[in-house]
């Protein structure tokens, strides 16, 4: 077996950072020195400014300059060949017996690399419109089992067709970003009329998104395999749910207010490239999907997951639930593939929820609903507190990696502080 390419960047060779050579994940940052955001890379412990190399004459993504931009869409927005050139260019630059352009100009690695610790991350994308799928069976079968009938947990069309629905765009916002407590309207089961409060049943959903590498026209579908190849990236992410407002409201047209008071995503988005060392078989899918569906070989991705909850005042935060998106029943590229069959019209940083991934054992529900199941069924933290839903104060902290051979491939962590509800 070949040696693991090292990085002349010695913190990525660590063998459990996030950020080795084989991920070079993209994001947007700022320092208090240079306040304008532009794209980097993380390697290891630093931010690759891009822009810089750009600038400096040592990268070159398309004929115009897309790097001096506070979002990754204008890079995206070239195409998969761009995406494959400029990947292999940054390794080469990177590596230790790679193109020695960077890493032997002192002048150009001092401004050119930044400390993480250094770095503000902000919203890697421009996010045109948001669109969550509901795709883990686990999850949905929990789900219909705790709300209708267990023997008939799944409705007849889940198993037809990847079912979602179209989110909100605008309160998709970076890791790191407090949320206040929903208002809304709450039907208690006592009461003939509902009530205007806080959300009361405040919930984390463990996700991953994609984010869209190409426009497609008003009337134009994808079939599985284009909308594979038009796929750039991955974030791991959090779609925050208010469940008894969304208990109220989703019949008969789904979730609205439950939902769109905001989602939040990993800063780092780890291409697609990155990830194909990690493609694995899914589940089983029976029926067959219609023919628009099928798909043949692995479209699936071994990436693990975790849950940390942190209650304001504890010294550390608790594991609270461990899953796979490996478990996915519908691939990304069927729910992509779906989404554009009726002629819907797609761009550039359109992201793409996966919904709840749960896995078959219970510390590996990808909610407070199934973990406590519904309340029934209290967690106890590290430091001795209970949970059944989020309370104020709390912070959520998701993590996702693919773990290879002396090397992991990460996301980094998306978190968030649910501060309290505003007085109305």
């Amino acid at each position: 077996m070949s040696a693991l390419p090292q990085s002349w960047v010695a913190s990525a060779n660590t063998g459990v950072t996030d950020f080795p050579l084989q991920n070079l994940p993209y994001g947007v940052f700022s320092t208090q020195a240079q306040p304008v955001p532009r794209v980097g890379v993380a390697i290891g412990d630093q931010v690759l400014d891009l822009a810089a190399l750009e600038a400096a004459g040592v990268l070159k993504a398309g004929e115009t300059p897309v790097f001096a931009q506070a979002s990754i869409n204008a890079f995206v927005a070239l195409g998969s060949t761009a995406w494959r050139v400029t990947r292999a260019r940054l390794t080469s630059l990177l590596a230790t017996d790679g193109d020695a352009s960077l890493r032997e100009n002192a002048a150009l690695k001092a401004q050119a690399l930044v400390p993480l610790a250094q770095a503000t991350l902000h919203l890697p994308v421009d996010v045109p419109g948001y669109t969550d799928f509901y795709s883990s069976k686990e999850h949905a079968t929990n789900v219909g089992s705790m709300f209708r009938d267990p023997a008939n947990a799944l409705l007849p069309n889940w198993l037809e067709i990847p079912i979602g629905y179209n989110g909100r765009a605008s309160s998709v916002v970076v890791s790191g970003t407090p949320l206040h407590r929903p208002n809304g309207q709450i039907k208690l089961p006592d009461q003939a009329r509902p009530i205007f409060d806080g959300c009361r049943k405040l919930d984390f959903e463990l996700e991953t998104g994609f984010i869209v590498g190409r426009n497609t026209a008003l009337g134009e579908s994808l079939s599985v395999e284009d909308a594979e190849a038009a796929i750039f990236g991955m974030v791991v992410l959090n779609d925050w749910s208010a469940r008894d407002l969304q208990q109220w409201e989703y019949v008969p047209l789904g979730p609205f207010n439950a939902k769109t008071f905001g989602t939040s995503i990993s800063p780092w988005v780890v291409t697609m490239e990155a990830l194909e060392p990690f493609r694995v078989a899914g589940p089983e899918q029976s029926p067959e999907p219609l023919p628009y569906l099928q798909q043949q070989g692995k479209h699936a991705f071994d990436i693990e997951l975790e849950v940390l909850l942190q209650a304001e005042g504890d010294a550390e935060p608790t594991s609270i639930c461990r899953t796979n998106f490996r478990h996915m029943y519908w691939s990304m590229a069927q729910q992509f593939a779906h989404h554009t069959v009726s002629g819907c019209n797609v761009r550039v940083g359109d992201l793409m929820g996966s919904g709840t991934i749960s896995g078959p054992t219970p510390d590996s529900f990808g909610s407070l609903l199934e973990l406590t199941w519904n309340g029934k069924n209290p967690i106890t933290l590290a430091s001795g507190a209970k949970r059944t839903f989020i309370e104020d104060g709390d912070t959520v902290v998701m993590a996702g990696w693919c773990q290879g051979d002396g090397y992991r491939v990460g996301f980094g962590e998306v978190s968030g502080k649910i501060l309290p509800a505003k007085a109305r």
